[in-house]
């Protein structure tokens, strides 16, 4: 059980888009009376009784510089405007007892040097693979080449080195865990960010209007194919789906779809040409689908996301092997049904025919008879939406499974 009562302890978390995967976690300590600071680049709403530090990195990459060594000195800048936020902070009084950094950017290189005495815990998301993970995996957009593998090996040196500072850390699921060297998978221990059960859930009455040339209400009564990307592109299967569309939209004469991302890039190239990839896949297939039944709703506010989740008859989650998406876990905890690309980390949580339906990432036929078979037959598929929100309410629970193992590990740094 965590110790709540010994010490009230003093937390820095470091997260260039601070809260992001820590706002649960940061807030549930702050409601504990530790003392919570945050360091952070982007400005994010803030948290009640969270003190955030916001720094920005003085220069930007040198002009010219090689290939290879461009991401690393960009992650060497923001360690050092991360670091001289931190002598501030400590010139001000402030000694962290425990230091928790996503180490995906950097910023936790130098801050040992500046609290040696503090426990850093470091974010382990995802180490990078030439072979075997999202690199070359859809050859369509990414090769396999000698290039491509010095440039994702020299991506991991400041992975390497947070990895040799940290004196422990978190990775979201078992998958990802796996990408890390085996020589310091020990220190790394697997607990979900966690997702809240009891807000996310089925509303069987839930309804939502979409401007059209007329209004169009739907109902779950409704057959609603739902996509879900924080921006719609490769990496999270974007064209695959959108080029099945005119199969699954023919053979559902009644189906909206409904597809919810932004127009960035989170994690593929950016697209070639000018156009966004929502407008590159979606100009492929226009002439040979009903776009009055196709609703893009871009980046929208959560209790919308929550909406459309619940709205959902079937639930569409592609990603190359890559970190996995809260939105699928958040689908399931809804009671979607989810149809996902049978790519780690998906079954890892996607068992087929019981919490939910796998296919392959490259076969059209495979999902769109995936779709249509969830949509012919919905009573049938009952049981496996109640085990799909089981699932998350069973291992991915946010306050009775992750944040408590969250805590606890925090506070075992300490105590």
């Amino acid at each position: 059980m965590p110790h709540h009562n010994l010490k009230k302890l003093r937390i820095l978390f470091v997260h260039q888009n601070f809260p992001g995967q820590f706002v649960h976690l940061a807030s549930a300590l702050a409601t504990r009376k530790h003392e919570v600071v945050a360091l952070a680049i982007h400005k994010r709403s803030p948290l009640p009784n969270i003190k955030i530090i916001y720094y920005q990195p003085q220069r930007g990459s040198t002009e010219g510089i090689h290939s290879l060594a461009g991401d690393f000195e960009t992650k060497l800048i923001r360690a050092k405007a991360c670091a001289e936020a931190a002598v501030k902070l400590k010139k001000d009084g402030f000694y962290p007892d425990v230091i928790y950094a996503h180490t995906g950017w950097g910023e936790s290189l130098f801050l040992k040097d500046v609290w040696p005495q503090a426990k850093l815990l470091g974010y382990f998301e995802f180490y990078y693979h030439p072979q075997g993970a999202d690199c070359g995996f859809d050859p369509e957009f990414s090769s396999s080449s000698l290039q491509d593998a010095m440039r994702i090996r020299a991506k991991n040196a400041s992975q390497l080195l947070a990895l040799e500072q940290a004196d422990l850390g978190l990775s979201p699921t078992q998958w990802q865990w796996s990408t890390f060297p085996s020589v310091y998978q020990d220190k790394i221990s697997v607990i979900h960010d966690g997702i809240d059960t009891v807000r996310v859930k089925p509303d069987a009455a839930v309804k939502m209007q979409f401007a059209r040339n007329n209004l169009t209400l739907l109902t779950v009564r409704d057959e609603v194919i739902t996509f879900v990307s924080r921006n719609l592109e490769p990496c999270r299967g974007y064209h695959r789906f959108v080029r099945s569309l005119p199969e699954m939209m023919a053979r559902r004469p009644r189906a909206h779809v409904v597809i919810v991302g932004g127009d960035e890039v989170s994690y593929s190239a950016p697209p070639a040409g000018g156009q966004t990839y929502r407008q590159q896949f979606l100009e492929e297939v226009k002439n040979r689908i009903d776009v009055s039944r196709i609703h893009f709703l871009g980046k929208i506010p959560y209790s919308d996301f929550i909406r459309v989740l619940q709205l959902s008859s079937v639930h569409v989650y592609l990603t190359y092997p890559f970190v996995l998406s809260w939105s699928m876990l958040e689908a399931m905890a809804a009671q979607a049904l989810v149809v996902g690309s049978a790519t780690a980390p998906v079954t890892e949580v996607v068992r087929h025919g019981e919490n939910g339906l796998l296919v392959d990432f490259f076969s059209s036929e495979e999902l769109v008879n995936a779709v249509c078979e969830v949509l012919e037959h919905p009573d049938q598929m009952l049981e496996i939406r109640q085990q799909a929100r089981r699932t998350i309410v069973e291992r991915f629970d946010l306050q009775r499974i992750c944040l408590p193992r969250q805590i606890k590990l925090i506070e075992d740094l300490i105590y």
